[in-house]
């Protein structure tokens, strides 16, 4: 058996693509049963987030692994598999796990860095054993890949390169408005990795009431929504937080 990850990610697909290629957590058990019932398939892990959807798995051969998944990832999607061609990349072997231990150390977020991507990879473990589609090999895959996670965090320093380009942003604005964003509204506008970094930061500073718009007609993954700020769709929210109108 070797390994096999397929998946799509912000950096190759839109976030349509993202979208239908997703998997609710209700959904999470039958689709992992749906991959390892595949005929190249014996194990699989499945990450389902706001910027990526990955299968990790493990398979008796590349081509009919490639297929299997791809098959499964297309019927997620409501689309042909030709359709997805141009936006799923692949990593076999120990390419696969080189990728895995990336996304572990958050070297592949949107933010390079962000520490939420290693609780993802750690729920979308614990669901696999769960659903007794992570073997031997997928559970030895996954607990290094989140021991290189921590370790990366704890040793480097990388979660602070997401944190810096938030706090400049923010000093900035501060110079703006008298020094001090304390007691001021503030409208965060995407409800992303760096949405939520820039929620978290205002909210220590003091400032407030904090709105964010989002495409989205639910708050994202990972959203902290019963202490967060307010979430408001994005064509609705000029009307629900009318001090943002001019």
């Amino acid at each position: 058996m070797k390994l096999l990850a397929v998946g799509a990610s912000y950096r190759t697909a839109p976030v349509a693509v993202l979208e239908q290629l997703a998997v609710a957590p209700a959904e999470l058990t039958r689709t992992l049963d749906r991959l390892v019932a595949q005929p190249y398939v014996s194990e699989a892990v499945l990450v389902s987030t706001c910027n990526r959807v990955e299968v990790y798995a493990a398979v008796s051969g590349f081509h009919g692994g490639l297929g299997d998944i791809c098959a499964v990832l297309a019927e997620q999607a409501g689309a042909p598999p030709a359709a997805l061609a141009n936006h799923l990349y692949v990593h076999y072997d120990a390419a696969a796990v080189n990728h895995v231990f990336r996304v572990a150390a958050g070297l592949d977020s949107m933010v390079v860095g962000e520490a939420q991507i290693l609780g993802q990879l750690r729920d979308a473990y614990h669901w696999a054993a769960g659903a007794d589609s992570a073997g031997r090999l997928l559970h030895e895959l996954m607990q290094q890949a989140l021991r290189v996670g921590k370790r990366a965090h704890a040793e480097t320093g990388i979660d602070r390169a997401g944190q810096s380009v938030v706090s400049a942003a923010l000093n900035l604005a501060a110079e703006q408005l008298d020094g001090t964003l304390a007691g001021r509204p503030a409208l965060i506008v995407g409800a992303g990795a760096m949405g939520a970094l820039s929620v978290a930061t205002l909210s220590r500073l003091g400032a407030g009431p904090l709105t964010v718009t989002n495409r989205g007609p639910t708050a994202p993954c990972g959203w902290p929504s019963r202490t967060g700020p307010a979430l408001f769709r994005w064509p609705s929210w000029p009307t629900r937080s009318p001090q943002w109108t001019s």
